[in-house]
């Protein structure tokens, strides 16, 4: 908590258009106080791996920021995770501002300066520029599904302030940055680009062209209900393309160390002990008696048992005695320090991306859809299943096959709020294309752990996967939980202390008040 703290406090600071008026300010000295005698003065093909490097780093979350720029808010509202902190509000739906800039400005400090650098110092044909495409829309495809409208086409450019642009068109930009990607990639298969300083895939250019083609699928998904028709072309040829097939081969992650304070962010949370095991992935896990439990998740200290906790309980709530943390059970082992049963090398874990598993669920879907996948729905699901298994370590044919093939269901978590089996569906692909849906959708929820921002985006962009209300609300926004979430983040006070009109012209871009309650572009439920 006392590094939280400090993060927090470091992090009261100016908004993007201030960063951008400091960067670009001229004095009659610019060129003298602005130059730094030992740094690198021309970029060249030598810096470019280091400049790649830094944007993968710190455009997962890195460190620190993890836990204000991910976990006290997507895995929360993804649910699954439940805070047992009774001083984090965010898992009540408080927004706290100073924490969750941190999903907002290292995007643009500390990740755009080092891709536009890379666009800046490469041919646009070439293998370097391709890869730093596609990242840039990983990046940013995660911001403006938090916000919204973003800065984003003149973002990084001189100025005293910065314009937010709409989320359709961001998207528009999104598919066709891909969309070139790879077809420069596809003529460049036997390069490496970035080589070891590729902290994803070592530059294994076949790699890149399977997760960008997924990530374009994934978009095209999220967009299914706002245009079917470009959704329906860009997910067929996405999967024309060639998306991730085969786990744990095809699996983003990116690789972590103890050297230059790069570990795991949920590493580093897990010794804080303030998160356990939501009540909504206990009913399921449980329920279906899954494989990946005992992975996910560790017994409860004091009980033995796997147990979870409803999201937004009080402080009251959390302080009496069912829910204690150690009534609960702890992230799984390999997230963990040997105090909470891991083997001393969490910190170094791989910090997930984008499973293999997520295309088959995507093209699942789309095959209900009626988009040509190159399969059935059920044969994607039951592929999906698969391959989530196989990324966890579950590699034996019969486990995968009786798992997949259950007709069990997920049960009450009896919890303190005596609640109920959070739904009634078993694995076992069903005969009604209503089930259909919310199968998938729940094996894709449980394959995306543990990243909870695209668990959260595919949750208000689909809402056919179930999760329990959120128990207490301190947003004024959100009256009833049974009928109101989570739907953006509002946009940042620095920003509108700083760049206060622009902000003002994003709220029309909106189409709605700057609220919670506002749906972005994509969300039409």
């Amino acid at each position: 908590m006392k590094r939280f703290k400090k993060l927090a406090g470091n992090m009261q600071v100016a908004g993007i258009s201030v960063l951008l008026l400091l960067a670009f300010s001229c004095t009659k000295k610019y060129e003298e106080i602005n130059t730094d005698q030992n740094s690198v003065a021309i970029i060249g093909p030598a810096e470019l791996p280091f400049l790649f490097s830094k944007a993968q780093s710190i455009g997962t979350n890195s460190q620190w920021n993890y836990q204000v720029a991910q976990n006290l808010f997507a895995d929360q509202y993804a649910q699954y995770f439940a805070c047992t902190a009774t001083y984090f509000p965010s898992d009540r739906l408080f927004i706290r501002q100073d924490w969750v800039g941190a999903a907002f400005r290292p995007m643009y400090t500390d990740v755009m300066p080092q891709l536009q650098s890379i666009f800046e110092n490469t041919d646009p044909g070439s293998a370097e520029y391709a890869l730093a495409n596609i990242w840039w829309v990983y990046v940013f495809h995660k911001v403006t599904d938090y916000w919204g409208p973003i800065p984003y086409f003149s973002a990084g450019q001189p100025g005293v302030s910065v314009p937010y642009d709409s989320q359709d068109k961001i998207y528009d930009d999104f598919l066709k940055r891909l969309s070139d990607a790879i077809t420069v990639l596809k003529g460049k298969t036997g390069e490496t680009p970035y080589g070891s300083y590729d902290l994803v895939y070592g530059g294994n250019v076949a790699k890149w062209i399977k997760f960008g083609s997924t990530l374009r699928l994934r978009l095209a998904m999220r967009m299914s209900k706002v245009d079917p028709a470009r959704a329906k072309t860009e997910a067929e040829a996405a999967v024309a393309d060639g998306v991730m097939t085969t786990s744990p081969d095809d699996d983003a992650l990116i690789a972590r160390s103890t050297k230059g304070d790069d570990g795991n962010g949920l590493s580093i949370m897990s010794d804080w002990n303030e998160f356990r095991m939501s009540a909504s992935m206990e009913s399921v896990l449980k329920g279906y008696d899954d494989p990946r439990m005992p992975v996910y998740f560790s017994p409860a200290k004091n009980t033995g048992t796997y147990e979870g906790l409803r999201n937004g309980l009080t402080a009251a709530q959390l302080e009496s005695n069912p829910n204690k943390p150690d009534n609960n059970s702890h992230v799984g082992k390999r997230w963990s320090s040997p105090a909470f049963g891991g083997d001393g090398t969490h910190l170094e874990t791989p910090q997930n991306i984008m499973p293999t598993a997520e295309a088959y669920f995507l093209r699942a879907e789309g095959a209900l859809l009626g988009w040509n996948m190159n399969g059935t729905a059920k044969e994607l699901y039951e592929a999906g299943i698969a391959n989530s298994l196989k990324q966890w370590g579950v590699t034996d044919n019969a486990v995968i096959t009786a798992y997949t093939n259950s007709t069990a269901t997920p049960v009450a978590p009896n919890d303190f709020l005596s609640s109920p089996a959070l739904t009634n569906i078993p694995v076992k692909f069903g005969t009604d294309p209503n089930v259909q849906k919310e199968q998938i959708a729940t094996q894709k929820w449980l394959a995306l752990f543990p990243d909870g921002m695209e668990g959260w985006a595919d949750y208000r962009r689909s809402r056919v996967l179930k999760l329990y209300p959120v128990a207490n609300s301190e947003n004024s926004d959100i009256t009833n939980t049974t009928t109101q979430w989570i739907r953006r983040i509002p946009f940042l006070d620095s920003e509108k202390e700083t760049n206060g009109e622009e902000v003002e012209k994003a709220i029309g871009l909106l189409g709605g008040e700057d609220k919670v309650t506002t749906p972005l572009w994509w969300d039409k439920n």
